[in-house]
């Protein structure tokens, strides 16, 4: 199941306390949202290596 959410929908689900934030805890918030993207590009990554190696797999069959 996909979760695609706008940036719309990700805003109305942002809490208060996270809008009031200082700026240090910005910082942080924003190291886990570069490492959640990095995350999400190395699991669509290792999706098409999976797909093309058994692709290439069953040719070879």
């Amino acid at each position: 199941m996909s979760m695609d959410l706008t940036l719309k929908q990700l805003v109305e689900g942002l809490p208060k306390t996270l809008l009031n934030a200082s700026d240090r805890d910005l910082e942080g918030f924003q190291k886990i949202i570069d490492e959640t993207v990095k995350l999400r590009e190395g699991h669509r990554n290792l999706q098409k290596m999976i797909n093309n190696f058994s692709t290439s797999t069953i040719q070879r069959s």
